[in-house]
């Protein structure tokens, strides 16, 4: 009878575990992709407390699972009012998120700011490398944005140069679509590049090689393509 009673248990935490992990990344997925990249203070707070409201009917089976629906959708509900509140009123932008800050302006480092915002010198330079910049003088504006990365200007001086400043002329370049990944033929951006499975096939054709057999082929709308073929592992 313990037997059964540890397998039945088991079971129905199986289940109540999957049915609430869909309905967390319905939730997130609702809320917008931002919230997973790009984490403000609000997006924050409802992220933790969505996985802490989860965690408790998990472990406590004897809890409905409406108590826990019930309160996700409310907080979601929230962040989506929040959300519109946010596009509708900068001063409730500014309120909810903060505002934009230059800790480096015009080659100057503000260190008062820099204190405000509790940021360490190996904190910037680290953030600063992260952006392949290894030298501080070199940098013209910093700017901590409201998710906390830094967006960096650098000098004219060591600015990267380009064509346009070279005075050459160039094409521009079209977006490669990813139109077969892993051996299977993607019809999700079909429409910007151009392209239908026939076309996709007649290509593989071409290069005399199996859809089965390539990892990625990207293609543009002007039919330029690249192709990588799986390797035997």
């Amino acid at each position: 009878m313990a037997n059964d009673k540890n397998g039945d248990f088991m079971f129905v935490t199986l289940i109540r575990t999957v049915i609430l992990y869909v309905f967390a990344i319905f939730s997130i997925r609702v809320m917008g992709k931002r919230q997973i990249g790009e984490l403000q203070p609000s997006d924050l707070v409802i992220t933790l407390l969505i996985s802490q409201i989860i965690s408790i009917p998990i472990q406590d089976t004897d809890i409905p699972l409406v108590n826990t629906i019930i309160p996700i959708l409310l907080l979601v509900g929230f962040e989506i009012l929040t959300s519109v509140f946010n596009m509708k009123s900068i001063k409730f932008r500014s309120f909810m998120q903060g505002n934009p800050v230059v800790i480096i302006n015009d080659g100057n480092l503000n260190q008062k700011l820099l204190k405000d915002l509790r940021f360490t010198v190996d904190d910037l330079l680290e953030s600063l490398r992260q952006k392949d910049v290894f030298d501080i003088s070199q940098v013209q504006y910093a700017i901590v944005e409201t998710n906390g990365q830094i967006s960096v200007l650098l000098k004219p001086e060591y600015d990267t140069v380009t064509k346009e400043d070279l005075d050459l002329k160039f094409e521009p370049q079209g977006y490669k679509c990813p139109v077969i990944i892993d051996g299977k033929i993607i019809s999700q951006d079909f429409k910007i590049c151009n392209m239908t499975t026939s076309k996709v096939e007649k290509i593989a054709r071409k290069k005399n090689i199996q859809i089965k057999d390539i990892l990625l082929m990207t293609v543009d709308a002007t039919g330029n393509d690249t192709i990588i073929k799986k390797e035997e592992i």
